[in-house]
């Protein structure tokens, strides 16, 4: 799957984009979204969030989000999926997420906010399942729903401007899209009460320490410059093994180890019966100086 051919102009942005993604071209089926190819070729796309006051998330972003679950699985989708912000408020913070767009709910009953929640709820998982290496970029506060996003990643750098909080038990509700049910499998229940019971909001420092993100540098423009060089990596790859990987990765969690063990070989074995393995017997001469053999589409 590749980008659309009739392309809006960087004029038509909101953002001036970094000089790493200057040649990026925006996929313009997406609208509330900003999301981009990065090479031209389909193989990375950039998810830039800019939207409402705050990058609060509501109806219209979720709709997307949702469509861009249905994108990441198609066999020909982009097999590394890149998220950020290069939002500032008006006093100049950094902002990745500032939480769930909770003012568009006014008047809404509470089947309907109950019905909205289950559905974020699903949407988040999809995309933590999607077969794609998905990098989370954070700079700037993730509150809420921002901190909650960050489940959906395979990875995640923050600057030195990141700040990550959990305040939904002061508002008379709880994280509801995925910080009451999986966030402990990242850092523990331990953490994962202390920050969703206090509402305490924590620096970069203390999130990598946690475990809530994996690395740590001091400028946006280093973590979109490490993100691309690890997909760069990733686009050699087979896309069938690395959906098959991962998927036996996410699967294995909470298993007993013969259990684990079975899901690796059915990974394995998905990788043979797709014929990828035979492609990478076939033109392991190619992988050894580096280039990448004609891999099929994905197969998941």
């Amino acid at each position: 799957m590749t980008s659309d051919s009739s392309l809006p102009t960087d004029h038509s942005l909101p953002f001036e984009k970094p000089s790493l993604l200057a040649n990026a071209e925006r996929i313009n089926r997406y609208q509330a979204l900003y999301l981009f190819d990065v090479e031209g070729d389909g193989q990375t796309w950039a998810l830039i969030f800019h939207h409402g006051k705050a990058n609060e998330v509501g109806g219209a972003v979720l709709n997307e989000l949702e469509q861009l679950t249905r994108d990441l699985h198609d066999p020909r989708g982009p097999q590394t999926l890149i998220s950020l912000s290069l939002r500032r408020s008006s006093r100049g913070t950094a902002i990745f997420i500032a939480g769930a767009n909770v003012t568009e709910r006014a008047g809404w009953s509470d089947d309907q906010v109950k019905v909205h929640v289950r559905r974020q709820r699903h949407i988040l998982r999809e995309l933590r399942a999607a077969p794609v290496f998905h990098l989370c970029l954070i700079n700037g506060v993730a509150l809420g729903w921002g901190t909650e996003y960050l489940i959906t990643a395979d990875y995640k750098i923050a600057t030195e401007e990141a700040a990550f909080a959990l305040p939904e038990t002061g508002l008379g509700i709880l994280p509801g899209a995925g910080g009451t049910s999986e966030l402990s499998s990242l850092i523990g229940p331990a953490h994962t009460l202390r920050l969703g019971m206090t509402g305490e909001k924590i620096n970069a420092v203390e999130a990598e320490r946690i475990g809530l993100i994996q690395e740590l540098v001091s400028e946006q423009s280093q973590a979109l410059e490490r993100a691309l060089y690890l997909a760069q990596l990733i686009s050699k790859k087979s896309p069938t093994s690395l959906a098959a990987f991962k998927r036996g990765v996410l699967t294995s969690i909470g298993h007993q180890g013969e259990e684990r063990a079975e899901v690796e070989a059915l990974a394995y074995e998905r990788c043979v019966d797709s014929g990828e393995a035979a492609i990478g017997r076939r033109d392991f001469h190619l992988i050894k100086t580096g280039q990448s053999p004609a891999w099929s589409p994905r197969q998941e």
